[in-house]
């Protein structure tokens, strides 16, 4: 059994991407719903949610969990790893060594929450990997509610992520990463204005990678559990709502949890 979990939807990009590359893997999918998002909460706080969600996966079966939130990661997969050693945890983490290596312009931008902007562990991967490029970080408060809702395409909010795109592209940025796994599910906003001088960076398909090299695709039945800590009917309507209808199909369980 495979464990992957967010504060809400956005981590469902990368168990759709998990749920392709290893068609036969029992998974569960806990969405925090209560406390969603993260990306405006403090470190200990997010911290133990990480800890007692990653507790209660275990407790579930799981033999290897997924941080699916860039937010949980950057704040906690530390502390998860050390809470229990004995499970592999994979984190995710914006994808700023690609977006580096693949820029011609040698200028890239992060979009991310405001605790992923404001973090150590980005201004790491920053320092590690494009330390010869330009990198404009660029907090996105509020985009996961807008996902969340399941109505981000507004004419206020298409005109904020106008303020948003714009002027990188116009300082010369050819590489933006989608630094929260919510933001995967605003490419169709984003996408219209990069006509080409830029390009998404996206990493919910090597994470999925990892987590076949880690897990492998051990034969089961290929069955999806859904939780979620508030409202778990909604975290099953939004499946097709995001046009993820393969999961839809799987789906065996639905149920609240107290975590």
């Amino acid at each position: 059994m495979i464990g992957v979990f967010d504060s809400g939807l956005g981590g469902l990009s990368v168990l759709a991407a998990i749920a392709r590359e290893l068609p036969r893997a029992n998974l569960i999918y806990l969405a925090d719903t209560a406390h969603v998002p993260y990306g405006d909460k403090q470190d200990s706080f997010i911290t133990g949610r990480v800890l007692g969600i990653g507790s209660h996966l275990a407790a579930e079966g799981c033999n290897l969990i997924v941080v699916a939130c860039n937010t949980a990661t950057t704040t906690a997969i530390q502390a998860l790893r050390e809470h229990l050693p004995e499970t592999p945890i994979v984190g995710v983490e914006p994808g700023v060594k690609p977006a580096a290596q693949g820029s011609m312009a040698r200028h890239i931008a992060v979009l991310a929450t405001a605790t992923t902007a404001r973090s150590r562990r980005l201004a790491h991967l920053i320092e590690t990997h494009a330390a010869h490029v330009r990198v404009d970080v660029v907090p996105c408060p509020g985009w996961a509610t807008h996902v969340e809702t399941l109505q981000p395409d507004t004419p206020a909010f298409r005109t904020e992520v106008a303020s948003k795109i714009e002027p990188l592209l116009a300082s010369g940025v050819d590489r933006i990463v989608l630094g929260c796994t919510h933001y995967a599910f605003l490419a169709p906003l984003i996408e219209p204005h990069l006509q080409g001088r830029a390009q998404l960076v996206d990493v919910a398909d090597a994470v999925a990678r990892q987590v076949l090299r880690q897990r492998g695709d051990s034969y089961a039945e290929g069955k999806l559990g859904l939780q979620a800590t508030s409202h778990p009917e909604r975290l099953a309507a939004a499946l097709p709502a995001l046009g993820l209808h393969k999961l839809a199909s799987r789906v065996a369980t639905v149920e609240q949890v107290s975590v």
